[in-house]
């Protein structure tokens, strides 16, 4: 038996691409170019996420790509009615694979950072997309509370409780740009790094007691 070769799955996805357009320009079907990156995003996606269930502890990384594609075959695939959802589905799907990352090994509590980022982003641009109400208060508030999930989270190490300084500030940030003290901006950045600066001495000093 001849040794398997990659050559096969291109060319059979040749014939597949070929035989779809040609059954579009005779008029049989609509979107074929669509249905094919589609259907090929989608088992490039079916792949890793085997991976990654296969075992979850050394093949972790394979959860990333899985749903990065599962997230494109999906945009492929859907009507054109979703297209404004595309940002947030997309950005979504990233986001709950860093979450995944996180919930199969605490020990991974960086994931926790990027999950809630992406998370963060997805909601904003879903309402600006739907309501067109302006976001950025929510945007800085979504970050100060991913900061603060990793400060609350369990690791196997303990509690992140460096986390809580950018949390805090983040979360401040994010309530005067939601009410509107434009005014008071300008003052945020040097009080916010004096409480930075005195934070981190303090918890320096605190914990060499």
């Amino acid at each position: 038996m001849k040794q398997f070769d990659i050559r096969i799955i291109i060319g059979v996805g040749l014939l597949a691409l070929g035989s779809l357009l040609f059954l579009e320009q005779l008029g049989f079907m609509r979107g074929a170019a669509s249905l094919f990156w589609g259907l090929l995003f989608l088992g490039g996606a079916g792949y890793f996420l085997y991976l990654f269930t296969r075992d979850t502890q050394g093949q972790w990384w394979a959860i990333i790509p899985g749903m990065v594609l599962l997230a494109m075959g999906g945009e492929a695939l859907l009507p054109e009615s979703f297209d404004r959802l595309d940002g947030a589905f997309f950005l979504g799907s990233i986001g709950a694979a860093f979450w995944i990352v996180y919930l199969t090994d605490r020990s991974r509590w960086w994931g926790i950072i990027p999950a809630g980022v992406l998370t963060t982003l997805a909601v904003v641009s879903l309402i600006e997309e739907v309501s067109g109400v302006e976001t950025g208060g929510l945007f800085f508030l979504g970050l100060g509370l991913t900061f603060l999930l990793v400060a609350w989270l369990p690791t196997p190490l303990g509690k992140n409780q460096w986390a809580y300084i950018p949390g805090g500030i983040l979360i401040v940030m994010g309530l005067l740009l939601s009410f509107g003290a434009s005014g008071l901006m300008s003052y945020f950045w040097p009080v916010a790094l004096i409480l930075a600066g005195g934070a981190l001495i303090f918890f320096y000093f605190f914990k060499r007691e």
